[in-house]
């Protein structure tokens, strides 16, 4: 089954760390990418440019709305994600678990909905 793991962080705290301390994670990143590639896991992955980057586009009344930034304001901002084809729930929870972000941020587990087979 197809899994969404969607990585959520405080880009603040990324931007607080050395490049040494953020090369470490990336090295961290590249070695998951490999174990999932090697055991037919890896569907994709790939991370997002931050928040200030983001533009917000809404349809109201037919009038098309357009602000910069993300919808909302939080602690924690979508920062990337993996797709994985895990065997269930546990297995891809497994996956989030080994995320290097999930020791201060979180990833949120998603199952995909596959909406047509085409």
């Amino acid at each position: 089954m197809l899994y969404m793991l969607l990585i959520y962080a405080d880009e603040a705290e990324w931007n607080s760390y050395s490049e040494a301390q953020q090369a470490a994670v990336m090295r961290e990143h590249a070695a998951l990418d490999e174990d999932l590639r090697a055991a037919g896991k890896y569907k994709g992955c790939g991370a997002l440019e931050a928040t200030g980057s983001a533009t917000t586009v809404r349809v109201r009344g037919g009038k098309t709305l357009v602000s910069d930034g993300p919808f909302a304001e939080t602690k924690e901002q979508f920062g990337g994600y993996y797709l994985v084809n895990a065997r269930d729930l546990d297995d891809a929870m497994a996956i989030a678990a080994r995320i290097p972000t999930a020791r201060n941020g979180s990833i949120e587990v998603r199952p995909l909905a596959i909406l047509n087979e085409s």
